[in-house]
């Protein structure tokens, strides 16, 4: 903000400073002013240069430290003494020096208003890109996500299909599971009527309880299920049993003997 004539407060000139002056100042011949910290370290070598303008300051007067809140009894005798020309020539030189103060705070702040100006033309101009970027990778996000949609409906209709076809199999299986097991309990029961029906072998036929007895015995063989399986196993059963009764009964053994003596 531009300093106006009626503020009484004047800024360091320094580049890297620019704080509130206040109780003593450096001022020099070319129209620059310094806070006391970095007048004394700038002017204290030898020969004087400007931090602000690079201008050489040589001469006695160029350079002076003066109090920017003098005194009343200071104010009194300043210029006690001068013809008014010489006032009023001292007065204009420090108007001057003030004008030139406002006009180079002016131009300074005019300069950073043009810069923050830039940057913010940069920054816009950076925040454009990045949004037509965002824009056009939210479009492929997009694009990709609707492909992504089709791909997942397309996959819950082959999932739907699998799955019926996997149910109506497992009917399929279910139906012929109980088919086999009603036709295998159906053929059991027919083998064991079948069974039943059988001549059970009569203990006076000597020459047929000879022929058993003198054929080895066999185990009974399990033969694939089924059935026929089944029917032949049970068959077996009943041979072997009717063999053991034959082979091992004293008394068939006995009554052959008795009749073998006869003859």
């Amino acid at each position: 903000m531009a300093m106006s004539l009626c503020e009484d407060t004047l800024l360091c000139n320094f580049p890297k400073c620019r704080v509130k002056l206040s109780g003593f100042a450096w001022v020099t011949a070319c129209s620059h002013v310094f806070c006391d910290q970095h007048g004394s370290g700038e002017f204290s070598r030898s020969p004087a240069i400007c931090p602000a303008c690079s201008s050489a300051l040589s001469g006695k007067l160029d350079i002076v430290r003066t109090e920017l809140s003098p005194s009343e009894e200071y104010k009194a005798m300043v210029l006690a003494g001068l013809r008014p020309d010489i006032v009023l020539d001292i007065s204009a030189r420090s108007l001057a020096f003030w004008s030139y103060q406002v006009y180079q705070e002016r131009l300074y702040q005019e300069y950073s208003l043009s810069r923050a100006e830039a940057q913010v033309k940069q920054m816009e101009k950076v925040l454009t890109q990045q949004n037509q970027s965002r824009e056009l990778e939210l479009t492929a996000m997009r694009g990709e996500l609707t492909s992504l949609k089709k791909m997942m409906e397309e996959y819950k209709r082959k999932y739907s299909e699998v799955s019926e076809r996997l149910m109506e199999r497992n009917r399929q299986y279910q139906k012929l599971h109980g088919l086999y097991d009603s036709l295998r309990l159906r053929n059991m029961a027919g083998c064991v009527g079948d069974r039943g029906t059988h001549t059970q072998p009569r203990h006076h036929d000597f020459n047929m309880g000879m022929a058993q007895q003198a054929t080895p015995q066999r185990s009974p063989q399990f033969l694939s299920m089924g059935p026929e399986g089944d029917c032949r196993f049970f068959s077996s059963l009943e041979t072997d049993r009717a063999k053991t009764f034959f082979q091992f009964s004293p008394a068939a053994t006995e009554k052959g003997q008795s009749f073998v003596k006869k003859l």
